[in-house]
């Protein structure tokens, strides 16, 4: 249960966060932008927050099912179950976020990805370091 918990508080701020600033460079807000500017950035960021965790919830707690399946399986590690949930978000993100049209491409691919990416990653190693992980039952001989 605690896994979810994590999931559930990591994934929609850091992801949220993300979220605004990959849509922020696509815009081409940073393009004509000073330094003084991001703390307008951040105003807009804690703004959004609660609506960062009303649509990115469930998409968490589906991402941290999915860590949690893995971690059932003996033969993948740590390491290797926390590069499969952030793939796994990777793919999910990319596909719900970017759009298909004219100004699509590798850029926005790469960029709407790691916004699953990254907060599947920091979230699936948090609990790896942080709370017990049940040990996988050996197989009755």
């Amino acid at each position: 249960m605690k896994r979810y918990l994590v999931f559930a508080l990591v994934g929609p701020f850091v992801g949220g966060f993300l979220l605004l600033l990959t849509t922020t460079y696509q815009s081409g807000y940073w393009t004509q932008t000073s330094l003084g500017e991001v703390g307008k950035l951040f105003a807009v960021f804690f703004k959004t927050l609660q609506y960062s965790y009303l649509f990115g919830f469930l998409p968490s707690l589906m991402i941290g099912a999915i860590d949690d399946i893995l971690v059932h399986i003996r033969r993948i590690g740590p390491g290797l179950r926390m590069l499969l949930v952030g793939l796994f978000a990777f793919v999910l993100a990319s596909l719900t976020y970017s759009s298909r049209g004219p100004d699509s491409g590798a850029v926005q691919f790469i960029l709407y990805g790691l916004v699953g990416f990254v907060p599947a990653l920091i979230s699936s190693w948090l609990v790896h370091k942080y709370i017990k992980e049940p040990q996988p039952m050996a197989a009755p001989t």
